[in-house]
């Protein structure tokens, strides 16, 4: 009678404590498996050491979540909620305890992006980059050229000499390792180029390839007619021609470009006044493209030496003078009627 009853007290007892058992795991999991308190995506920092109950604390100083006794069970229950790596991480809205644990685990660290466009120049460069977000900032103050002794460059002014497009970086990255990114970049680029370069291509060094890319950049942006302007300007290198390109004029005047060029600009001397000087300009005027490069490097045989402008988006090629004083008196007809 006494064993029936011993039996029958700890089936009660094992009852209990499966029921327990039960009870605890049903909360866990409802602990982990409930959405955070978040309305918009935001970033999290994981510093290096930290573990699950110091990521715990951070969620619920955040406002991100309740405070909750099923939060020491669930390390436990679910062990992979302690591997969590260092870095910063996007907690999107909706997502789980569970969810956002696995975010940090998973080593996808969030990324921003920065994208500098065609044409630019080094100091729309260097605005972006101190308006950029999560950009650690270590560049200012310093003079362009102390930039490119950082970036292991020899020319004191960095224009041409970093590639345009767009770079992912990592929270907390510097500029300079971005410019870095850039330069490398840029570098890969120009050998290719200058590797695949036609055989009787009037230009010395890649500096100068990349000089003459930047006016090709600069002069057009229909994709089409780029092999055709580096034509024009190769054919003009070839002949002992000045080149006469007004972004080069452009660039020369610097900040007393007020959005037109007048006759007396076209005259006044400087380093990268084309109407005024023989051959290529002392630098790159602005940042080209891949695209550019290449067709600086291989450009269309023509017997093209002048363009225009059309009025409608293009260029009109000409290859005697005569022809090219028609394009520009119909270009300004077509201004005159717009």
């Amino acid at each position: 009678m006494l064993k029936k009853r011993f039996l029958g007290l700890m089936s009660v007892l094992m009852a209990i404590v499966l029921a327990s058992v039960a009870g605890v795991l049903w909360q866990t999991k409802a602990f982990i498996s409930t959405p955070l308190s978040l309305q918009t995506p935001q970033l999290f920092t994981v510093p290096s050491g930290a573990h699950y109950h110091k990521v715990i604390a951070k969620f619920e100083d955040n406002g991100w979540m309740a405070s909750s006794i099923w939060s020491k069970f669930a390390p436990r229950i679910y062990p992979e909620l302690t591997r969590v790596q260092a870095g910063t991480f996007q907690i999107q809205p909706g997502q789980t305890l569970a969810e956002a644990f696995a975010t940090l685990r998973s080593g996808q660290q969030y990324q921003d992006e920065i994208t500098f466009v065609e044409g630019s120049t080094f100091a729309q460069w260097r605005n972006q980059i101190q308006s950029a977000p999560h950009l650690e900032q270590t560049l200012i103050g310093m003079s362009e050229a102390a930039i490119a002794d950082a970036l292991g460059i020899s020319h004191d002014k960095l224009e041409g000499l970093l590639l345009p497009e767009t770079y992912a970086y990592d929270v907390g990255d510097t500029d300079m390792a971005l410019l870095k990114r850039a330069a490398r970049a840029m570098e890969s680029t120009l050998k290719q180029a200058w590797q695949q370069r036609i055989e009787d291509l009037p230009i010395e060094t890649p500096y100068q390839l990349l000089i003459l890319a930047s006016i090709i950049e600069k002069e057009t942006a229909v994709a089409s007619e780029r092999e055709k302007v580096a034509s024009v300007f190769v054919n003009r290198l070839r002949r002992g021609m000045r080149l006469q390109t007004d972004p080069t004029v452009i660039y020369g005047m610097g900040d007393q470009y007020e959005g037109n060029i007048r006759k007396r600009d076209l005259r006044t001397p400087t380093p990268y006044n084309t109407y005024v000087i023989n051959g290529l300009p002392p630098t790159p005027i602005a940042m080209p493209g891949k695209a550019a490069i290449f067709a600086a490097a291989q450009p269309a045989k023509t017997d093209y030496y002048y363009f225009v402008a059309t009025g409608k988006g293009g260029h009109q090629f000409s290859t005697t003078l005569a022809e090219h004083n028609r394009a520009v008196r119909d270009y300004l007809k077509v201004l005159k009627n717009q």
